[in-house]
């Protein structure tokens, strides 16, 4: 069913017998398997820097082959399972397309190092002077930095920060949430405080779906440490209204979190007192 002998020494990585049988003919290197992989796209997979090295040195291959079930670039393929090495020999080739889109998800290598939280992987990637740090998912429109801070990836989020080009005001196409939307709806404090840092970021920007401000969903799911922590900047709305006519008060109180419904009182009174009302 397509799955050769060079698609099966590349898959087991000995990187003498990948030799081997490269010199016993003339091979197709840009076939595909039955799985619709490569012999560099295994390689790549299970980050074979050897097999990888020796693949790449041939004139006929193409490098930036995607496999025909998901579309996925055997860059692709490293930086999702963390195989820096793999991913530095191919991003020294010009003709390697960083930001290559899956056809399974629509996301490209940074945006899956993002979510899985590869840092490594994430700095070599972002050396590249063509890759695009603020490219969406096709289906959602989240950026690698939503990404980040939505599954608690605090050095990935300080990564992709240092770059002026990362803009984390991208809101997303599908529920319209910012980065700091989705850490603050997770409780992920130290994302937050670290997207807080910015002065470009909005802690009052509400999403497109329900209208709700970061400080609505951290108290929608009971995330008192993250209510703190946006309470602690002055400009701040305590009482903004999302869609359904709720405050972030009013969100904990009808979910039960009595630990948040606490703070946003005192938060409340604190400020009716230095207004001296």
């Amino acid at each position: 069913m397509g799955f050769t002998g060079l698609h099966g020494v590349s898959s087991l990585g000995i990187v003498e017998i990948v030799a081997s049988v490269l010199e016993m003919k003339e091979w197709d290197l840009n076939e595909s398997d039955c799985v619709g992989c490569t012999a560099l796209t295994w390689a790549a997979i299970r980050g074979y820097e050897g097999v990888v090295k020796i693949l790449l040195e041939r004139e006929d291959i193409n490098p930036d082959q995607a496999d025909t079930r998901s579309g996925r670039t055997p860059l692709w393929w490293a930086a999702a399972n963390e195989h820096a090495g793999v991913v530095r020999m191919l991003l020294e080739l010009a003709d390697i397309n960083p930001n290559q889109v899956d056809t399974n998800c629509g996301q490209t290598p940074l945006s899956w190092a993002a979510k899985n939280g590869h840092e490594g992987v994430v700095r070599i990637l972002l050396e590249r002077k063509d890759i695009n740090p603020n490219q969406v998912i096709t289906y959602n429109g989240q950026t690698p930095l939503s990404r980040a801070a939505r599954n608690r990836h605090e050095g990935v989020v300080r990564i992709l920060l240092e770059r002026e080009d990362v803009n984390p005001k991208l809101v997303e196409t599908k529920y319209g949430q910012t980065p700091l939307s989705w850490a603050a709806e997770n409780g992920h404090e130290g994302v937050v405080r670290i997207l807080l840092e910015r002065e470009d970021v909005n802690p009052n920007h509400a999403d497109t779906e329900y209208g709700r401000t970061p400080l609505s969903w951290a108290a929608r799911f009971g995330c008192v440490a993250v209510v703190k922590i946006i309470l602690e900047w002055q400009d701040v709305s305590a009482t903004a209204l999302d869609h359904g006519g709720q405050t972030p008060l009013s969100l904990a109180l009808s979910e039960g979190h009595d630990a948040v419904v606490r703070v946003l009182r005192n938060n409340a009174n604190s400020r009716t007192t230095h207004r001296g009302v």
